[in-house]
């Protein structure tokens, strides 16, 4: 904590600074939106350059003005917080003045623009995020404050804990983890028994772009138990990008890169060369957008699809196609065809890529 201290207090010093030099003072952030600033590393994902572009927050600029002062604002606030050892959501923040900050994105944005200036996570800032994630299945363990939870033993769901970080004493027998995009196929999965029907797994949901909580609990297991994880995603560019977002992580939060992303993880499902295996019918099957288009288009060309030969082979099929598919398309074969057939064979015959 006093390390957060004293790099807020180096940014306070020089702006007092320049104004004692009569000089407009600036505040110089990463341009955490450009794909030039991001590397791709094999073994963490997309990454941020050391000498990355940046842009300035001119105090003497209308244009960013207002965000400068917000941005001291939010300092003074976390500065306080650490201070107590007191912690607020980054909600809490933003309803302690809505019309100054306008909008919960605004106030989003610029604590992960901090975060990145101060090169310190999130969490060491004592801003927390309500998490939307859901966990279940084989594993065990202690929140901070000393909350036991016990997944193991029913068919209940838990959130995925706020502090991620702070969690201990995690137990679990599971063979293998399933993240799942969706909350419906999750929570069908639940009711079909499917975390013990075959052997003992961690299903876990970001109920779709996962937030930063999920994605932590999700690299903390991997750190935790080496066990394979398995991405269950609908055959479409929206559900690539959400598995690459769990694997190599985003070009937003790539400073993080290393506490988020988890390289290892393996595409179980739904393939877009499933659909013809299954002989699943064209009319379940739904035609692209020009967005859906777009969307792949931009996936095609990022980094880690060139070293993904059999990833880029299912993007060109799904291209070929324009045709995507949710998950719940496996209820056309039989209603429980995704617990009963599909992910045993996948799992049982090494299905995934």
């Amino acid at each position: 904590s006093s390390e957060v201290l004293e790099a807020i207090e180096n940014i306070i010093q020089d702006v007092l600074k320049s104004l004692a030099q009569k000089k407009a003072p600036v505040l110089t952030l990463a341009n955490r939106s450009d794909w030039r600033n991001i590397e791709f590393k094999d073994s963490v994902g997309l990454q941020m350059i050391p000498c990355c572009t940046t842009k300035q927050i001119r105090i003497d600029c209308p244009r960013s003005a207002p965000k400068f002062a917000l941005m001291l604002k939010i300092l003074s606030m976390i500065y306080k917080m650490v201070q107590s050892n007191t912690y607020a959501t980054k909600r809490d923040i933003y309803y302690s003045d809505t019309l100054l900050f306008g909008s919960q994105s605004v106030v989003d944005n610029i604590i992960n623009d901090i975060s990145c200036m101060l090169k310190i996570p999130r969490r060491s800032l004592h801003i927390l995020s309500t998490t939307k994630g859901f966990v279940a299945g084989n594993l065990s363990y202690t929140e901070e404050d000393g909350t036991k939870v016990n997944c193991t033993c029913s068919a209940t769901v838990f959130t995925v804990p706020s502090n991620v970080q702070g969690i201990k004493n995690l137990i679990s027998h599971a063979k293998f983890m399933l993240i799942v995009e969706k909350d419906a196929t999750f929570q069908r999965l639940l009711d079909d028994d499917f975390c013990n029907k075959l052997s003992p797994c961690i299903m876990i949901t970001g109920r779709g772009v996962p937030d930063l909580n999920t994605r932590l609990l999700v690299r903390k297991l991997w750190d935790t138990f080496q066990i394979p994880i398995f991405t269950l995603m609908d055959a479409d560019p929206h559900g690539v990008e959400i598995m690459c977002i769990y694997k190599y992580g985003s070009v937003s939060m790539s400073f993080e890169a290393h506490h988020l992303t988890v390289p290892s993880i393996k595409w179980l499902g739904l393939l877009p060369s499933d659909l013809e295996r299954l002989n699943i019918r064209k009319d379940v099957l739904i035609p692209f957008t020009k967005q859906d288009q777009k969307k792949l288009a931009s996936i095609q060309k990022r980094p880690y699809i060139a070293c993904q030969p059999m990833w880029k082979k299912e993007l060109e099929i799904m291209a070929a196609s324009k045709l995507k598919a949710e998950i719940q398309v496996l209820t056309s074969l039989s209603s429980d065809y995704l617990s009963r057939v599909y992910l045993p064979n996948k799992l049982q015959f090494g299905g995934w890529l």
